[in-house]
């Protein structure tokens, strides 16, 4: 089974430093500005920009967690072990602009899910989308606004995220057949 390491630690630091920047710039500075992450690996992810914008602001982001499962097209076929858990947004999402954090953007069926949720939960001004790796094979029309890096694949292929905080080291992997 053939493995390649697209992002190190280092790559990745550097790639969700240039995101932070980016989103700063988009939205001129952390005005009505919140993260939310995607369980589980965008938590992470948002975390990590909420903490690079912090440096850069001196301004801590309003920080949520959510869960699409119960929003998910395949719902009836997830795994039991992946049921849904609880979604973490502690601060009123309404008139807000909300970017969404994932780690990687697919099919787009996860987003999807996600948007549906989120406006469950109030009318955000704006909902942008932040992506580690995009890797194409879109099923729907939706698109990221920050990307750290576009990672063209094919359908067999797996992209696997590593998050230090969750599985004890940061990169990503592009190979056939990689698992959690």
């Amino acid at each position: 089974m053939k493995q390649n390491v697209i992002l190190n630690e280092e790559a990745m630091g550097r790639v969700l430093t240039r995101m932070a920047y980016e989103l700063l710039e988009k939205n001129r500075g952390v005005q009505d500005l919140v993260l939310i992450g995607i369980k589980t690996r965008g938590v992470y992810i948002a975390e990590r920009l909420a903490e690079k914008i912090h440096q850069s602001e001196g301004v801590q982001v309003p920080l949520g967690k959510l869960d699409v499962t119960l929003y998910r097209d395949d719902f009836r076929s997830v795994k039991p072990e992946k049921r849904a858990q609880p979604t973490e947004i502690p601060f009123e999402i309404t008139g807000k602009r909300v970017v969404l954090v994932d780690d990687v953007l697919f099919t787009g069926r996860s987003i999807r899910a996600a948007i549906e949720h989120l406006f469950d939960l109030g009318r955000p001004e704006k909902v942008q989308l932040a992506i580690l790796i995009d890797r194409g094979h879109r099923e729907l029309p939706i698109r990221a606004d920050y990307v750290g890096k576009n990672v063209p694949t094919s359908p067999t292929e797996s992209v696997l995220v590593q998050i230090r905080e969750k599985d004890g080291v940061d990169r990503v992997v592009i190979g056939e057949n990689l698992n959690r």
